[in-house]
């Protein structure tokens, strides 16, 4: 008994030596990669007023929009104010959107953005009125109304100084609209159902179908192409136990090799994937200076010569003397970038040599340019 006990204990070190010598990949949930289909918002968006603003608000005379929006509340409210001089300054005209949660149900609450659409200068202290948010299809989802918030300040002197912080004339209201229509989706019902990939891969599909067939015992995941996951609910599940069930598994996505380039800002973003064939590099810096000293000529003596400046221009021609260096192919994205950072090379030359290795052939990569 002695001697089985020690051979299992040395199994078992043996078992977690092998695991932690297992190099650890970038795997994800299955819910942070898929989407599922009928799981999705939907954009709501609607044209109300905000009122109380202290003189920071459209003026009328060039917000005609506002004018009639007005008048046709007021008129709505009993009060005739048509052919009227309106010069208030404290109401401003804005585009309100919001985001309709998939399961919203009626009667609960969602936030709203808020964002002028006449030249006022600031929401701050407004408060939105009553505002129908529709969809798509012109039917009104949500009514929203209550105090505008907004990030940021606005400040005018009488001298025509001013001082602005971020946005003063965008704020959102939080639980700002309610939901007065919900979206009919019985997920419960279906069985059968696609999960769309984020991004699209033959081999995360692959992965993530043999990974619900495995956990399940049973072929219920089939990939239809390499953006979506064909799911078939077993007899003895109904769907929104399916997708409890299988939305924890741990799949490893696969990346394409790519390298996205923003040659406004310089930022270059390389996959782990990124390979480059053994080739020969040379880079150099040419520098151009060219300087101006202005001289003072003066006329002979006794002559009818004029003072005059006569410019003298300088030229200089730096160029750095960087030899060839040999970048061994195969090789991974770390000892990549080691060896273009050992040519001490800018990000801006940086891009245009990832473009001449593509246009070598010798980058194993696509590039995206922003």
């Amino acid at each position: 008994m002695p001697s089985l006990l020690k051979a299992s204990i040395s199994a078992l070190c043996v078992a977690l030596a092998t695991g932690l010598a297992q190099p650890s990949f970038a795997a994800s949930r299955l819910k942070d990669i898929v989407d599922i289909e009928g799981v999705r918002e939907n954009q709501l968006i609607g044209y109300g007023l905000v009122v109380g603003l202290n003189g920071s608000g459209d003026s009328l005379r060039n917000s005609p929009f506002t004018r009639q929006s007005l008048e046709a509340m007021l008129e709505r409210l009993g009060v005739n104010t048509r052919d009227q001089n309106l010069n208030t300054k404290n109401v401003a005209a804005v585009m309100v959107t919001a985001y309709l949660p998939p399961f919203a149900t009626n009667g609960s609450r969602i936030d709203v953005s808020v964002a002028s659409l006449g030249d006022a200068k600031s929401l701050s202290g407004g408060t939105l009125l009553v505002t129908e948010l529709i969809g798509a299809d012109g039917q009104v989802y949500a009514v929203g109304q209550g105090q505008v918030s907004i990030g940021g300040f606005a400040a005018n002197g009488d001298s025509g100084s001013s001082v602005t912080q971020n946005n003063p004339t965008s704020g959102r209201i939080a639980n700002g609209a309610l939901i007065e229509r919900e979206i009919a989706f019985d997920l419960s019902s279906q069985r059968v159902l696609r999960l769309a990939l984020r991004n699209s891969d033959f081999t995360t599909a692959n992965r993530i179908a043999r990974t619900i067939n495995a956990y399940m015992g049973v072929d219920i995941a089939v990939v239809t192409d390499p953006g979506t996951v064909r799911l078939v609910c077993p007899p003895n599940y109904d769907m929104t136990s399916l997708l409890t069930e299988i939305e924890g598994l741990v799949v490893e996505p696969d990346q394409a090799a790519k390298i996205i380039i923003d040659e406004a800002s310089g930022v270059i973003v390389m996959g782990e994937n990124v390979r480059v064939s053994t080739v020969a590099i040379a880079q150099g810096n040419l520098t151009i200076q060219i300087s101006e000293q202005p001289a003072i000529s003066q006329p002979a003596p006794f002559s009818e010569g004029q003072t005059a400046i006569v410019p003298q221009s300088g030229v200089e021609v730096l160029e750095d003397g960087t030899g060839l260096a040999v970048l061994q192919g195969g090789v991974p994205l770390r000892e990549l970038v080691d060896g273009l950072n050992a040519l001490g090379v800018t990000p801006r030359d940086m891009i245009s040599i990832l473009q001449a290795l593509k246009a070598s052939g010798a980058l194993q990569a696509d590039i995206e340019v922003m």
